[in-house]
Parts: C-alpha cells; structure tokens; sequence
C-alpha cells in the first residue's frame, strides 16, 4: 500500500495558506470588491496549484465572513450591508465602552504591558501609513482591552464585531489618504490611561467618543456625492 506523500500534503498546505493571505488582502483592501464572483478555476491557473488548496482558502475566508458561497455553489466576495450599518454602529459601540469600562475595573497589571505593546504596533503602522497593518494592530489593541476585562462572553462578540468592521475600518484609514491624524492615535494613549487609574466613567466616555468619531467619519465618507460633473 503506498504511503501518503508527506511533502506533497505541506506543499498542498502551504498553497492554501498563500491563496488565503492574498486573497484576504485584496479583499480587505477592497481591491477585491463586494459581490464580485470568486472563480476557483480562474483562481487555481493564477496560484498555479490544483483546486483543492483553492477551495481550502475559500472555506477559511468564508469563515470569517469575507466571501459567501450562495445556492448555486458560486463564491462570491461578501456584500457590505450598508443598509443596516446603523445596527453594526450601535454594536460596535456599545461594546467599545462595556470592554473599556469592564477593563479599567478589572485589569491585571499584566494586562497594562500587552495594551501597551499592541498600542505601539499600531502606532508604527500608523507612522508607516500601512492600513492592512492598522486594521491588524487595531484589532488586537481592542481585543487585549476586551481581554482585561475577563468576561469572555463581551470578548467573544467585541472580536466577531472587530472582524466583521475590517472593510469599514478600510474605508476610514482611506477617507484619510492612509494618513490616520495623530490625535486619533492619542486616543488609545488616552484609553490605556484611564484604564490604568481604573477610572471607569472616563473610560467609558472615551469609548464612546473613539467610537462616536470613527462612525462618523465611516458615515461621511460612504455619502459623500460620488458624481462627476459633466458639461453637456
């Protein structure tokens, strides 16, 4: 009986993992946009790699909601539900505040030094304009936050919700140019501090206000008046 190819089973592996970082990236970018169709045939001639790592990478990216597989078997890039924005903006808020609140009063000393470091990875993204990378150190500032507070069920949704607002936190690092003013990076500095003095009103306030700033930013940008002015 011949025994499985090893090393054919780690190539194969290994092509999955790069279909997936670089079709992640694009969709993140919004290179790839909402609703385009996902050809697996297409995908498999320009990774040149059989299907089977392809459908790998789509099954993962399906898993964190990036791409949808519909009736008819056909994957496409995930919509961005625009219409119901309000509803992720009201969640998103609520538990920006509920996880800094529940940080400032329950942290651990050790939980302080990993804000901190996650807080200097995003402010180097920042520095450095790279908005994949702002979306990543981002997430894991608010998910070290929403950690501290040691109440896995918020952690839980704050990480779904996090995820789920990557394409929309795209959105607003582009409504800057790439270029995130540095009294938004500030922001965090001022979280870490009040969680710090376990100041729970002010950081619940300066939750809201991160928040209120980010959505408002999003809302502006998504209605700004697209049209070109043409003379007829």
């Amino acid at each position: 009986m011949a025994m499985p190819d090893k090393g054919a089973e780690r190539k194969r592996g290994s092509g999955a993992i790069s279909v997936y970082n670089e079709l992640r990236r694009e969709i993140l970018d919004l290179t790839l946009e909402q609703g385009r169709p996902i050809d697996e045939i297409q995908l498999a001639e320009r990774f040149r790699m059989s299907r089977t790592p392809v459908r790998e990478a789509l099954v993962r990216l399906a898993g964190e909601g990036l791409v949808t597989t519909l009736p008819n078997r056909a994957t496409v890039v995930t919509a961005i539900d625009f219409l119901n924005l309000h509803t992720f903006f009201d969640a998103i808020t609520l538990m920006y505040r509920v996880t800094t609140r529940l940080a400032a009063s329950d942290h651990r000393p050790g939980d302080l030094a990993l804000i901190r470091a996650r807080q200097v990875e995003f402010a180097r993204a920042v520095e450095d304009q790279d908005a994949l990378a702002m979306i990543a150190t981002n997430r894991e500032f608010h998910a070290a936050i929403a950690a501290a507070g040691r109440n896995h069920y918020y952690e839980a949704l704050c990480l779904r919700l996090l995820d789920e607002g990557r394409r929309l936190l795209r959105l607003y690092y582009s409504s800057f140019d790439d270029r995130l003013p540095h009294e938004y990076v500030l922001e965090h500095e001022d979280m870490i501090a009040a969680i710090e003095a376990r100041d729970v009103a002010e950081a619940d306030a300066l939750a809201r206000a991160h928040a209120d700033q980010i959505v408002g930013q999003i809302r502006t940008m998504i209605s700004r008046d697209q049209r070109h002015h043409i003379a007829l």
